[in-house]
């Protein structure tokens, strides 16, 4: 038996046990998609790489079950949509450009409609991708969009220099649809538009004639920005946070802190006892870990220090996560999949018979577990 027949055997296993009501045709079809379209890439695998290959099918499998699997076609839209207008950045981005556009009247969510149907359109990976799903799915039209809703989520969110992919396919965007366009010609003179990107021939693909490098380097800058003023926010947000709900001395030790001030000048500064001044640090460390990040503004600081749970796996590396995940009682996971499904705590508590601060508790001791883990590594 080959490798690529022994992944398909395990695949159909796990298939029948999660859906064992399942028709045949919808188990191979899974299966099929799951492995590839290349059987014979896995015999060239080193046991690295395949611990990879096999992490990603487990990966992309995980999506289909949470969000698209059973789901009607719209729903299954919808989902995918709201996945991928949770990322932070995309959706600032996105804000931050109809803000300075002159149709103010757009949301978030058309404009992320335009950009998934441009790369429905145009993308070769997601082309490859759609006539490979038809070939797994010849009769079955609903299983069909829900592989293709959980590769597209699958690819929007790969990582490229540390941002979602779907980021760049958004500038991109941007570009295009913004090219040519011009609100004044001025009398008199002769106005020539040259686009960023030329076509030697029509069955070449297009050349860009912008410096890559440069425009890499300002995309980098660019989050470098966002990341310090995200910082800026946060900071602002827990001193007024520790102001309101500890004391002012708190904020100002805070202010003192971050400034690279010692426990001692912090203690003159304030002119309070060096006791005192670990005391109030205790107290800071508290609030800051359990109380403003978990309760307060998850959000905001998950943001800041990539740790939100959509996004970056609260911060854990993919093997990191796995191994995490396997860890938790049944009542965190389900937590945790109701969360990456776009679903509230409050909707969380009603399915699982909980009042709403026993599910706050479990995420509390979930999140607190995950950056244990993540700051021993």
């Amino acid at each position: 038996m080959s490798l690529a027949q022994e992944l398909a055997q395990n695949w159909r296993e796990q298939i029948v046990t999660d859906y064992p009501d399942s028709s045949a045709a919808m188990q191979e079809s899974i299966t099929r998609w799951l492995i590839g379209e290349d059987l014979e890439r896995f015999e060239a695998l080193n046991p690295s790489q395949m611990t990879i290959a096999r992490q990603a099918m487990e990966y992309r499998y995980r999506i289909l079950r949470q969000r698209y699997l059973g789901v009607g076609p719209e729903r299954a839209y919808r989902n995918l949509t709201t996945r991928l207008g949770s990322l932070v950045l995309l959706r600032n981005k996105i804000r931050t450009w109809v803000a300075l556009s002159r149709d103010r009247q757009r949301a978030v969510v058309d404009v992320l409609q335009e950009v998934i149907q441009e790369l429905l359109h145009s993308d070769r990976y997601i082309q490859q991708q759609i006539a490979w799903i038809a070939q797994c799915t010849p009769s079955d039209t609903r299983l069909r969009n829900s592989l293709l809703m959980t590769s597209i989520e699958e690819y929007c969110l790969r990582p490229i220099r540390n941002q979602p992919l779907l980021v760049y396919r958004f500038v991109n965007y941007l570009r295009r649809s913004q090219r040519g366009g011009m609100t004044h010609v001025p009398d008199g003179e002769l106005v020539r538009l040259v686009s960023e990107e030329v076509t030697p021939d029509e069955t070449d693909s297009p050349v860009s004639l912008l410096d890559a490098q440069a425009v890499t380097q300002y995309q980098e800058n660019q989050v470098w920005e966002e990341q310090q003023a995200l910082r800026t926010t946060v900071k602002q947000e827990f001193k007024d946070y520790l102001a309101e709900n500890v004391s002012q001395s708190a904020a100002d030790w805070l202010t003192l802190y971050l400034q690279g001030k010692s426990q001692e000048a912090i203690a003159s500064a304030l002119n309070l006892q060096i006791k005192e001044v670990y005391r109030l640090r205790e107290k800071v460390s508290y609030h800051a870990i359990r109380v403003f990040a978990v309760k307060s503004q998850p959000e905001l600081v998950a943001s800041w220090l990539e740790a939100s749970l959509q996004e970056h796996n609260l911060g854990l590396t993919l093997i990191e996560w796995e191994q995490f995940y396997a860890t938790l009682p049944s009542v965190q996971r389900q937590l945790i999949d109701g969360l990456k499904a776009g679903k509230t705590l409050d909707a969380i508590a009603a399915e699982l018979n909980l009042k709403n601060h026993q599910v706050m508790g479990e995420w509390s001791k979930l999140y607190l577990a995950a950056q244990a883990l993540r700051s021993d590594s």
